[in-house]
């Protein structure tokens, strides 16, 4: 056993090695026998297809996807998707079913759990709420008012973006057009490992016209491997001209996120992964307080949810205008 670096070195030349997945990029270029990915709810959705999966390539290995419902997020899909391919297994243990727990302990446990936690702990519900989840309970009031639904590009509106710029981990960028008090997400785009020239070619590639590009406060930050230059100068040598948002603490961020949830339209199928990624933006648990802090969790949802609070943050309320002049004796619905 080696712990310092969390290994099992057995007799026959095999190893059994833990790996965090917070730093998915830190552990590219490994090669697997197989992989038992645990609390698969929490991980990078990108973790598996882009890492893990051709890790087990060369040895044609095996994965294992272990977890607990948080919603209908990426673990959801696996599970659907199992159902339907004949190369994958999916199963569901309820504590109702597995008696491993007796009724007694059971009981005990709902009367002082909520109905969306015990279902979601202990009887594997995809439909309760997300537990400590900032934005959940609102996104599920758009749904219920058909606020995520098509919401195509308007071409008499500029767009503008909103991003978090990541280093080592994601990039995130919303697409928004605004008209008379709405806040239209028409897409969502992010990836990981890429220098800022992928992401103009990418906007670039949508075709759109921009009004402006939102970012983050610590764009301003020099870094030592760019030649002394920043973000933003770097950026701007790329041709795009970031305004930088006013610098809010994380709480009043989000406080200001809840405000504009009330303005926003989604695009059910552009936006998907976006959505699903701010459902699970989530509070962080305190295990020796046994409540949930008042700070968010740092996981695979956290990139998607600051670029939205950068936007809002950024732009508040106010409308973009219109880029062409309407012709005469035309009529239009707005």
């Amino acid at each position: 056993f080696n712990e310092s670096e969390l290994r099992c070195d057995l007799p026959n030349g095999s190893r059994i090695t833990i790996l965090g997945g917070e730093n998915d990029q830190g552990i590219r270029g490994i090669f697997l026998d197989g992989c038992v990915l645990d609390e698969s709810q929490n991980i990078n959705p990108n973790l598996f297809p882009e890492i893990i999966r051709p890790a087990l390539a060369d040895r044609k290995g095996w994965c294992v996807f272990i977890g607990t419902p948080k919603g209908r997020n990426y673990f959801y899909e696996l599970h659907q998707k199992a159902k339907s391919d004949k190369d994958w297994y999916t199963c569901v243990f309820k504590a109702s079913q597995t008696k491993i727990l007796d009724d007694g302990e059971l009981r005990a446990a709902q009367s002082v759990m909520s109905e969306d936690l015990y279902d979601q702990e202990f009887e594997c519900s995809f439909q309760a709420a997300i537990t400590g989840s900032y934005y959940g309970a609102i996104i599920e009031e758009l749904e219920s008012q058909k606020r995520i639904a098509e919401v195509p590009h308007d071409e008499y509106l500029d767009v503008e973006t909103w991003w978090d710029l990541g280093m080592n981990d994601q990039t995130a960028i919303w697409f928004v057009q605004r008209n008379r008090g709405q806040i239209r997400l028409i897409d969502y785009y992010e990836n990981a490992g890429e220098g800022l020239d992928h992401y103009s070619h990418i906007l670039d590639q949508q075709g759109f016209d921009y009004s402006k590009h939102i970012a983050p406060f610590d764009i301003k930050v020099r870094e030592l491997g760019a030649f002394g230059k920043s973000r933003l100068e770097s950026a701007l040598e790329l041709g795009i001209s970031f305004e930088v948002a006013p610098k809010l603490s994380i709480e009043d961020g989000i406080e200001a996120v809840r405000k504009g949830l009330s303005k926003c339209w989604f695009d059910k199928n552009k936006c998907q992964k976006g959505i699903e990624y701010l459902k699970a933006y989530q509070k962080r648990w305190d295990e020796k307080n046994q409540c949930f802090r008042n700070k968010p969790m740092h996981n695979y949802a956290s990139h998607c949810a600051d670029a939205f609070r950068t936007g809002i943050v950024g732009e508040g309320a106010e409308l973009t205008n219109w880029k062409k002049h309407i012709p005469v004796n035309t009529n239009y619905i707005v």
